[in-house]
């Protein structure tokens, strides 16, 4: 005679078919993700397919070159600008919901060296004139390369660097600038050179917000996404405990 299931047994077969059916169920999701937010993002995805089944397949790069991709007809279900305006104008263009778009971090610009030392809290490097090269994504493509504009004209040394300026395609771009060595010093997002609260290396200042406009990170449903189950539920998982955790982890506020 057969023995019964115990409530324990059952309970892990139920969950086991319950996990079945969700993964069995799952759908994926092409996401157009800015270059700046390339490390929280594969973290999350990493979580968010381990939790739902679903799949975020990630491709980083400019706003303002992804913009220019999705008027052309690019597959994107998701976008995660760098900015709020990109999103803004996707909307009111009629290439996304803006019924879906929301502010999933808010992000910081630094000042950064590879060299431990060479920038101090203030920021005063800048001033000085025995570096070489500062490392600065386009402005007219990439939100932190415009605030790192703003902020040498605030401080009065727009014109007094122009010379000295190496200029990124992307965020991602101006980071390996300066993470190689090429740039002394380089503007750019805090998510790239600290985890858990600390630089991973070098030095570093984390430039007043006052100094230039806030860098608003929107998300938003494309057209290509709308109706498809991951990218509804990836857009509530970026809302979630578990993404949150993550992405302040990197430096972003919200």
């Amino acid at each position: 005679m057969p023995r019964p299931f115990s409530p324990l047994a059952l309970a892990g077969v139920l969950a086991l078919s319950l996990a079945t059916f969700t993964h069995a169920n799952a759908d994926s999701v092409s996401v157009a993700v800015a270059a700046n937010f390339t490390a929280p993002m594969q973290k999350i995805a990493a979580q968010f397919e381990q939790d739902t089944g679903h799949k975020a397949e990630l491709s980083f790069g400019a706003t303002g070159k992804f913009y220019a991709q999705i008027k052309n007809g690019a597959p994107f279900g998701i976008l995660l600008a760098a900015d709020h305006t990109t999103p803004e104008k996707i909307a009111k263009e009629g290439l996304g919901s803006d019924a879906s778009r929301f502010t999933y971090a808010i992000g910081q610009l630094v000042l950064w060296s590879k060299q431990a030392g060479y920038v101090n809290a203030e920021g005063k490097v800048l001033h000085k004139t025995d570096w070489q090269h500062i490392a600065i994504a386009n402005p007219r493509l990439a939100p932190y390369g415009a605030a790192a504009m703003q902020t040498l004209e605030k401080l009065g040394l727009a014109s007094q660097v122009q010379a000295r300026i190496v200029q990124g395609e992307n965020i991602g771009q101006t980071y390996q600038f300066a993470a190689s060595g090429n740039a002394e010093l380089g503007f750019v997002a805090l998510s790239q050179v600290t985890e858990n609260g600390q630089l991973r290396e070098g030095s570093g200042w984390v430039v007043p917000a006052t100094l230039h406009d806030t860098i608003r990170q929107d998300a938003i449903v494309l057209k290509p996404g709308e109706g498809n189950a991951a990218a509804a539920a990836l857009m509530g998982y970026l809302k979630g405990d578990k993404a949150r955790a993550i992405i302040t982890s990197y430096g972003y506020s919200f």
